[in-house]
């Protein structure tokens, strides 16, 4: 006989939607079984995650961490400023003592209190390079804690746009009729509309976030490039002092030892040592940017600048002599390999254009390995965002137009208004110094502070020098 099965739950509950889970239409234990909707519960949290870290993200940094950092690094930054600023006011003593000296005349006891004075400066000028590199070293920690944590939240806003990207790509994908079937409410269909238009358009946001991040890193890395390089620079000052000290040292051991304290054979060495003037105008003069011409022609192209601007010629030539920066030859790249994409390469393009020569046919200065922009152009080694200031300025002076950096005449003008301007900025200052500090201020910009007793001393002492062969020549 034939039982008809016995129908334990209707297949369809009022209320029950037929496209549920199988859960409600059969149930068979004596107990109530629930389920939890995982799928849509994970989505509505990694919504949830993700509008708030859009939201609230960037509050969540550790501010009173960073802020207790930044206090210890201020104070350890003013105590270094303040020992500098201690050491440039003793080398400033031993400088007075030296040019005093200076004055009194040729005589052997004079010329050895000199060079006494001379060594002691040089060994203070020591101290002062370590001390300016310990600052740099802690402004490079900060710098690499700083790019981590750009780097960091790059990460994090690059997972937040990932998550952003998939939900709206999964939620695009979907037909009308499926939208329909996995919302159970017309209002929880809208409220999924919406949500979807606030996390495109909080993508948007999270988008420029981002790219404002590259940014800031890109920053980061170019002043970690440059303060390294600074580092390596003043390491390279540093031995050079040290050699300077050597040398001075056997400057004074062999007069002591061929006068044996003897002032008239003193001033017969001298009269042997001192340079003719024959001598100086034929001495060849290496610009720092490349090429050479004699003393004779880089003295008239520096007087002529000086009549115009009123730097004296001794300096201008001491900032455009290559020992200056320690006999480095920068000019041998292309514009391609060295500048800066977005604020010399368009400038120097429509500047050789201007001149009607190939961007090909001239090299600039190297970027250096860390990273550090190059681009520098000419004698002068005006990088073009520069060069583009004072053009005109020198156009006036000099009637080239339009002027060019590979021109000497221009170049030449080109140095001595930048100079103007930075013995202008450089107010506080007074007589050698304030031409120190201006020194500084061409080699270093912003940073001239670093290197007022490395380059900017070695800029003086070699227009010192220069004085001495113009006065030779002019008497």
């Amino acid at each position: 006989m034939r039982i008809k099965p016995r129908i334990l739950v209707d297949l369809q509950k009022t209320g029950v939607s037929p496209f549920s889970s199988r859960s409600f239409r059969i149930n068979l234990g004596n107990f109530q079984i629930i389920r939890l909707p995982l799928v849509r519960i994970s989505k509505a949290l990694t919504l949830s995650a993700v509008i708030s870290y859009l939201v609230f993200g960037s509050v969540l940094a550790p501010i009173d961490s960073q802020h207790s950092f930044a206090a210890q690094n201020e104070e350890e930054r003013q105590q270094l400023e303040q020992q500098l600023a201690d050491l440039e006011a003793q080398m400033s003593q031993y400088q007075s003592t030296v040019d005093q000296y200076r004055s009194q005349g040729k005589n052997l006891e004079s010329e050895i209190k000199r060079l006494n004075a001379q060594i002691n400066k040089l060994n203070l000028q020591i101290k002062s390079i370590n001390l300016t590199l310990t600052k740099v070293s802690n402004e490079i920690d900060i710098n690499q804690k700083e790019i981590i944590t750009t780097e960091n939240e790059i990460d994090r806003n690059k997972l937040v746009l990932a998550r952003s990207l998939q939900s709206i790509y999964i939620n695009e994908n979907l037909s009308l009729a499926e939208v329909l079937l996995t919302n159970p409410s017309l209002a929880a269909f809208f409220t999924s509309v919406s949500d979807l238009m606030y996390i495109q358009e909080s993508l948007r946001g999270t988008l420029f976030k981002v790219q404002g991040l590259f940014n800031d890193l890109l920053e980061d890395k170019e002043q970690l490039a440059i303060k390294k390089s600074d580092a390596e620079t003043l390491k390279a000052y540093q031995l050079s002092q040290r050699l300077t000290i050597d040398q001075t040292k056997k400057e004074k051991d062999s007069v002591l030892k061929v006068t044996k304290g003897q002032e008239s054979k003193y001033q017969e060495l001298l009269k042997q040592t001192q340079k003719t003037a024959a001598q100086i105008r034929s001495r060849l003069f290496e610009l720092l940017g490349g090429g050479e011409m004699t003393f004779e022609e880089a003295l008239k192209f520096a007087q002529f600048a000086e009549s115009a601007t009123g730097v004296r010629a001794a300096l201008i030539l001491a900032v455009l002599d290559r020992e200056s920066a320690l006999g480095q030859n920068v000019g041998r790249c292309t514009y391609q390999k060295a500048m800066h994409p977005t604020r010399d390469v368009p400038v120097f393009l429509a500047l050789v254009s201007s001149l009607g020569i190939s961007p090909d046919s001239v090299t600039v200065s190297c970027a250096n390995r860390d990273g550090v922009y190059g681009g520098a152009m000419g004698p002068a080694q005006f990088i073009p965002s520069t060069w583009k200031l004072y053009s005109a300025r020198v156009a006036d002076i000099t009637g080239s137009n339009p002027p060019s950096p590979w021109r000497n005449g221009d170049a030449f003008v080109a140095t001595a208004l930048y100079m103007k301007d930075a013995l202008k900025a450089c107010s506080n200052y007074s007589g050698l110094s304030k031409e120190r500090c201006a020194a500084a201020r061409y080699y270093a910009g912003s940073r001239w502070s670093r290197y007022l007793w490395t380059y900017g001393e070695r800029v003086v002492a070699q227009a010192e020098r220069f004085q001495k062969d113009i006065d030779i020549l002019n008497s």
